[in-house]
């Protein structure tokens, strides 16, 4: 699939793409998604580290793997790969060239450690003043632990969210735990492009570039949302509720004859809808439960009461009734459950993509829909070093003889 001759609504930008794992690969695919040019710099002979992040890999037709992991597919797609030793003089003046060619750059060194091959900010910023450089590490470019590295697991636990993840104290299965996928680099990935956006527009106003400063420790304070609140603001610490929300009652899952199911009650008619399709209308008037601050006064009781009717249904059987009551309710889904549901389907949120390896790759398909400029699946998620040669060629105008001395000796 050609990366040429794109309109999606950033078809004009080029990124230059430093990063690895999750967090900065994360904020590429989307802005490749949303039509970048975006080139992947990679270790010659490794590559991205989750290129080694298996199993799972990827099969090809006859169920062989192919030694591209499932990890890596997930954040690479729409990107082309290109292979330079940035340890060789040579490399690092091949990135600086290729920085005075890009609109954006991410990376993910820790603090000060591109610094020593002249491919900081400062440096690159001399080359091109509208270059957009962001740098994403586990706790900031300042700070007392700045110069610490930093990974997803560490921030959610540094960051307050594994303190409010959990089942409660005294709970069969009580103690602290982690989302379970790499919630503080998603979304870091997703703060990482909304600030290159914010920059892109900026620049558009002044010609003037800038540097970003990303921490995933700050990023997973300020996605503390509604429970950081209530601790600045009601100076009582949110504690672990397990699937229970803190303001709003009844708002969790609930047993059922054959699994579990989760009821979402966000307003005093919903809950009289709940009352009354449970049987038990007057609940509604009762003024312990009347209102949701009533409800969450009285959480205990009310859960119980709950909990003890809906074991008498199946899951399924719930939600028709409750549906067809207004109530907002649905099942606790397996992943294949997930891409089973009729309704994921016809939102087609798996696509497949061509595969040079494989013949085809399954991927998750981005959410996002844009009435003219929609989301393009170009290319699949590269091969190591796939691209080189086009793109030295494509924005450095390199030639051929210049290109195999670059392999030659070893830069490429």
């Amino acid at each position: 699939m050609e990366t040429t001759n794109r309109c999606g609504a950033l078809s004009a930008v080029r990124v230059l793409d430093l990063s690895r794992v999750l967090a900065g690969p994360w904020s590429s695919q989307l802005l490749a998604d949303l039509g970048a040019d975006v080139i992947k710099v990679e270790r010659p002979g490794t590559g991205d580290d989750t290129r080694a992040w298996g199993p799972p890999w990827l099969s090809d037709a006859h169920g062989k793997p192919t030694g591209e992991s499932a990890y890596y597919l997930s954040a690479n797609r729409n990107k082309r790969s290109v292979t330079i030793d940035i340890a060789l003089p040579d490399g690092q003046d091949l990135i600086r060239r290729l920085a005075g060619k890009a609109d954006i750059l991410l990376e993910n060194y820790k603090v000060g450690g591109l610094s020593r091959y002249g491919l900081d900010y400062a440096s690159l910023k001399a080359i091109n003043p509208r270059l957009i450089y962001c740098s994403i590490t586990g706790f900031g470019q300042s700070g007392p632990y700045a110069a610490r590295a930093g990974y997803d697991f560490l921030t959610q636990g540094m960051g307050g969210l594994m303190s409010v993840t959990g089942k409660p104290d005294g709970s069969p299965g009580e103690g602290p735990m982690k989302v379970g996928v790499a919630l503080t680099d998603i979304m870091t990935g997703m703060y990482a492009t909304v600030a290159v956006l914010a920059a892109l527009a900026h620049r558009d106003r002044t010609g003037q570039g800038q540097h970003v400063d990303l921490a995933l420790l700050d990023v997973q304070i300020a996605s503390l949302a509604n429970q950081a609140a209530n601790y600045l603001v009601g100076d009582d610490v949110p504690q672990r509720m397990g699937n229970a929300h803190p303001n709003v009652v009844p708002y969790q899952d609930f047993p059922t004859a054959d699994g579990y199911l989760i009821i979402a009650v966000g307003n005093d008619r919903q809950f009289a809808n709940l009352c009354a399709t449970l049987g038990r209308p007057k609940w509604a008037d009762d003024e312990r439960f009347a209102t949701n601050p009533q409800r969450v006064k009285h959480r205990d009781e009310l859960i119980a009461q709950l909990r003890s009717l809906t074991l008498s249904r199946t899951t399924a059987d719930w939600v028709t009734a409750l549906e067809g009551a207004g109530v907002p309710c649905g099942p606790i889904n397996r992943i294949d459950q997930v891409f089973a549901d009729p309704h994921v389907q016809s939102r087609g949120m798996r696509v497949e993509m061509d595969h040079p390896l494989a013949g085809c790759v399954p991927l998750v398909a981005n959410p996002i829909r844009m009435s003219e400029t929609p989301i393009e699946y170009r290319c699949p998620p590269p091969t190591l070093g796939e691209h080189t040669d086009a793109v030295l060629s494509e924005w450095l105008e390199l030639g051929p003889k210049a290109i195999a001395g670059l392999r030659a000796r070893k830069v490429v």
